[in-house]
């Protein structure tokens, strides 16, 4: 791979870094952006993903036909590497512009392309995904929720969980079984559903770092029209396996680990705090040169994934290498920088010694997440071990 950017790309690079650096996110402070509450937090991304749309800034690798600026892999790749240099928040239509609109554009029809996707965009009805069921995570086509024809509608009926951001949501992307006599991988199907409907129900799961971000759905005889069908009937397989290779190339896990290395090594070299002589701690030295060039190493190999993307090969098995090792890795920065900072890191108050404790107890709290989302640390495992390294199912 050709490590250098071309001038066009070079010229992309600072179009974007001017226009980003004249325009920062209205009220947005990222040092102060965890104290906000859940909802607070979410209106702020919601505007700066407005903002950003009108200027063309949103889903610049999209067709121009739909709104998009058609840019290229590595434009959209320059586009999230500024992104991360300049600390700014994510978009509040995150699951619509990742995995969403991507598949809409491959499999749905041009009326469903025209009615969704420049909503998408902007920001006006904001996406979740229906596919996890209390018994049917890892094994999304064990899947229970039923979709029974009636008339010109399916009647839907079952519990969705794990969904990110329904409370918010105007639309789900939800997967159902509508042929429950066919093999477990067949009869199922994708839609539309609209999550104002009557017989739907959010209720938020509350997670340990006190946000609300998943929620299970409830489906009470939810009619859908027919029209709301994605791609055939019985036909939601392949779909849903379009939706996952979009999930897993766009699933950032580089961005956290890199903030948090960021953020350690201004912590030991004394940028952000005030007496805690770190620097003169050959260990603590040698473990944050260690992950960072564990950082690097990663980073290199995403490039690969990249390689195959410029070439229009279909995602390899670097996505899953890049996912299990950048998690894991963020797991354990994030750990040895509590253990680090003692009750300096773990106390949720006013700065001590100039450190900024809720963010460790935020990020010590949240690091899990990233090995479970997005696919387990053992899905992933089990995808190198079988797929790359032909190993036996274990």
């Amino acid at each position: 791979m050709d490590f250098e950017y071309t001038p066009q790309e070079e010229a992309f690079r600072q179009e974007l870094r001017a226009w980003l650096d004249a325009n920062p996110p209205k009220g947005y402070d990222p040092a102060t952006f965890l104290h906000l509450p859940q909802d607070a937090r979410f209106a702020l991304q919601l505007d700066w993903q407005r903002q950003l749309h009108g200027a063309g800034w949103v889903g610049i690798h999209w067709p121009q036909a739909y709104g998009g600026r058609g840019a290229t892999a590595m434009e959209q790749t320059i586009y999230l590497q500024e992104m991360v240099r300049a600390r700014l928040p994510e978009i509040a239509n995150a699951m619509g512009t990742r995995i969403v609109g991507p598949t809409l554009i491959h499999w749905g029809t041009e009326a469903q392309k025209q009615r969704y996707i420049p909503t998408i965009l902007n920001g006006d009805e904001i996406w979740c995904q229906g596919y996890s069921e209390p018994n049917a995570g890892s094994d999304i086509a064990s899947l229970q929720t039923r979709a029974v024809e009636d008339g010109d509608d399916f009647v839907i009926n079952g519990q969705k969980v794990w969904t990110s951001f329904a409370q918010y949501a105007h639309f789900c992307l939800l997967l159902a079984r509508t042929d429950p006599a066919a093999p477990k991988h067949k009869g199922i199907s994708c839609f539309v559903l609209d999550m104002h409907s009557p017989g739907v129900t959010v209720r938020p799961l509350r997670q340990i770092n006190g946000d609300a971000e998943f929620n299970e759905v409830f489906f009470d005889n939810v009619r859908v029209p027919k029209a709301n069908l994605i791609g055939a009937k019985n036909q939601g397989w392949p779909v849903m396996l379009t939706t996952l290779m979009f999930e897993r190339v766009t699933f950032d896990v580089l961005s956290p680990v890199e903030a948090v290395i960021t953020q350690l090594i201004k912590v030991v070299k004394h940028e952000e705090t005030t007496a805690l002589p770190f620097t003169g701690d050959a260990s603590v030295r040698q473990q944050v040169a260690r992950f960072y060039t564990e950082l690097q190493a990663i980073k290199y190999t995403s490039l690969r994934q990249l390689t195959r993307q410029l070439r229009g090969e279909p995602p390899g098995p670097e996505s899953s290498l890049v996912k299990l090792a950048a998690s894991e890795l963020n797991q354990r920065v994030v750990l040895f920088a509590t253990a680090l900072l003692g009750p300096a890191g773990q106390v949720v108050s006013e700065d001590i010694q100039g450190v900024a404790g809720d963010y460790w107890v935020h990020n010590a709290l949240t690091t899990h997440l990233y090995t479970v989302a997005g696919g387990t640390s053992e899905i992933q495992r089990g995808i190198l071990g079988e797929r790359v390294l032909g190993l036996p199912k274990g």
